[in-house]
């Protein structure tokens, strides 16, 4: 009896710190994903507080990069929440949540390419910069954004549709939902891969481009130094983005493989951080940069964030 008991009191405790250890690391990555989105949803709010951030074409994009960034944000927290509650979702929910999620992940590179673009334009092209960057034209830009972002989410929904889930003899999952397992079949894997490639190298060309043509342009004699130079960083910046989110697409596979060689406590650690720094910071980075750089935005930013309490700008 008493080493029945040892036993039981063995597993008791090991379940106990199973759950206290799912409790602080899931405490740990909620508690700077609420300030994230704090930070954001304030910022969104405050895009559509005057109305020249609703009449410039670069708000405008801003606010279509924020927006995409924030559902993200959300999203990648919920899926980490019930993965950590060890939740198993049907197949249709989880696709939902899924292909919500890559959407949105689709979003932020293509705006930071319009975005790069409009920078270019403004620097190289100043004359003609209010006649090509318009209202309109950015809004056109931004549906076609979002248009390209649904061609990948129904092609993948099409391929998704070859796996046989009428002989599963339940459409509950076996495993914990995430993009990984929602791409069944090596045809959904290699067009996930393909589609990624041309996403972010397109997107780093043009930005590389841009980048390349501001500094072209600020050795003129004509150019504004000044703006030239805040446009170059804002496109250094655009890159750094760009990659961090690119490596939050791929750090996946990196976990896969540290998986097999870390313990399981320092391979949760690890992820915990990584996910932190990776998948959640970026998401933020925009309302960082242009926040604290954006001499529009800043004072009435700083206004919202402090929830009123300095004057009003």
């Amino acid at each position: 009896m008493s080493v029945t008991n040892q036993f039981m009191t063995n597993v008791t405790v090991d379940v106990n710190q199973g759950i206290l250890e799912r409790m602080v690391f899931s405490a740990v990555t909620t508690l700077p994903c609420c300030v994230f989105l704090f930070i954001n949803v304030t910022m969104l709010f405050t895009l559509r507080s005057k109305p020249v951030f609703c009449e410039t074409s670069r708000y405008v994009l801003l606010y279509n990069l924020l927006f995409a960034d924030t559902v993200q944000m959300a999203l990648s927290q919920l899926l980490y929440l019930i993965a950590a509650s060890r939740l198993i979702l049907t197949y249709p929910v989880c696709g939902f949540l899924t292909l919500l999620a890559s959407l949105t992940t689709t979003i932020a590179p293509l705006t930071l390419l319009v975005m790069s673009l409009e920078r270019y334009v403004a620097v190289c092209y100043p004359l003609r910069h209010t006649t090509i960057i318009t209202i309109r034209n950015t809004g056109v830009a931004i549906v076609v954004i979002w248009a390209l972002g649904s061609l990948n989410i129904l092609t993948r929904v099409l391929l998704l549709l070859e796996f046989p889930f009428k002989d599963l003899e339940s459409l509950q999952m076996k495993d914990f939902c995430s993009d990984r397992t929602m791409s069944i079949g090596p045809r959904s894997n290699d067009f996930d891969r393909a589609f990624i490639c041309v996403l972010f190298v397109s997107a780093g060309v043009a930005i590389s481009f841009s980048y390349i043509g501001v500094i072209i342009a600020a050795r003129s004699a004509s150019t504004d130094k000044a703006s030239a130079r805040k446009a170059r960083n804002t496109l250094l910046l655009h890159l750094v983005q760009l990659c961090l989110i690119l490596l939050s697409t791929i750090f996946s596979p990196l976990l896969m493989a540290l998986s097999g060689i870390l313990t399981r406590i320092v391979f949760v650690r690890f992820y915990t951080c990584l996910y932190i720094c990776v998948s959640l910071f970026p998401r933020c980075l925009s309302s960082l940069i242009y926040g604290i750089r954006d001499q529009t935005i800043r004072p009435v930013l700083m206004h919202h964030l402090c929830c009123r309490l300095t004057p009003k700008v």
